[in-house]
């Protein structure tokens, strides 16, 4: 009897036994959460979707390639360094013969040197500067110039946009002369040009004779580097640039062409042989300039600056 009693009252007991504790959490949820905080930041606001798509399409935007660095040189001889440092063509060190006959050429090249800045003095025997520059008649002075930085033909194409302005460049097909080159690049920068694109094998580079034949301009004005000139000019067409080849054969006047109003590339041949088979059938069109006198052919720098002013002038 006692042990049903003692099962009865347990049964009709009100007493509640011991309950779990929440572990902290009710107090914690009456704890503030801090600022809201911004909208592009909260989850699900339109703000914060329009943050993450500008994010994944940043993501996406290919990387800026370079076009590789040329090599380096080496500028010997009194009256060319002299010349080189007045022209301003970059360098990094000038080595000066122990010794040396100081001459007025030879102080007015350190004079330069000092002035320009960021060029190291270096004073070197003899044997060494000959063991540098193989042999050459160096007359104790030799100024070294550094690799060029070549731009990626894209480069030119995306920083003309970037400027909301409609790309002219101009490619060369050929052209082996440096001071063809620099000339050039002289001309692309007179009349508002964006830059220039040369092959990476048989062709003209940015040496110490085409930085000098810019007469500066090459500072401002980049020179790109293609792998395959008709590839890179098979991709300014799908960027939407008209290719414009000059050639003696050509069908429309240059002071015809229409196109040089707008977005451009154009190509430039050797003035003996012209442009070469497949980038003549890559370009969108071929023109010649109309010479009365007669002759021939013009320069590739002559050539390149007639068809330069005539695109500018229809943009102006």
């Amino acid at each position: 009897m006692a042990g049903n009693s003692q099962r009865r009252n347990r049964r009709t007991s009100n007493k509640k036994g011991a309950t779990v504790g929440s572990g902290g959490n009710r107090r914690r949820s009456l704890e503030g959460k801090g600022p809201t905080p911004p909208a592009h930041m909260r989850k699900g606001h339109t703000k914060n979707r329009l943050a993450n798509a500008k994010a994944k399409q940043a993501a996406r935007r290919p990387v800026a390639r370079r076009g590789g660095k040329g090599q380096s040189e080496m500028v010997v001889g009194r009256n060319p360094v002299y010349e080189a440092l007045r022209d301003g063509v970059p360098a990094t060190t000038l080595y000066v013969q122990q010794f040396i006959d100081n001459d007025e050429r030879v102080r007015d090249a350190l004079k330069l040197a000092a002035d320009r800045g960021g060029i190291h003095l270096m004073e070197a025997p003899r044997a060494e500067l000959d063991r540098m520059t193989n042999g050459l008649n160096h007359q104790g002075l030799v100024l070294q110039v550094p690799p060029y930085e070549y731009a990626h033909p894209e480069d030119l194409a995306a920083a003309a946009y970037d400027e909301g302005e409609e790309p002219l460049i101009v490619a060369l097909d050929g052209i082996t002369d440096p001071r063809n080159l620099g000339a050039i690049v002289r001309s692309v920068s007179a009349f508002g040009g964006h830059g220039v694109v040369v092959p990476e094998r048989r062709a003209a580079g940015m040496t110490a004779g085409a930085w000098k034949t810019s007469a500066g301009t090459a500072a401002r004005t980049p020179v790109a580097r293609a792998t395959n000139l008709t590839r890179a000019l098979e991709a300014y067409r799908k960027a939407g640039l008209t290719v414009v080849g000059l050639a003696a054969e050509g069908e429309t006047e240059v002071g015809d062409l229409e196109a040089l109003g707008g977005p451009v590339v154009i190509v430039v041949g050797s003035e003996g042989k012209g442009l070469s088979r497949l980038v003549g059938e890559t370009c969108d069109h071929l023109v010649r300039i109309p010479m009365p006198g007669g002759a021939e052919s013009l320069n590739a720098g002559v050539a390149a600056g007639v068809v330069l002013y005539e695109a500018a002038r229809r943009r102006g």
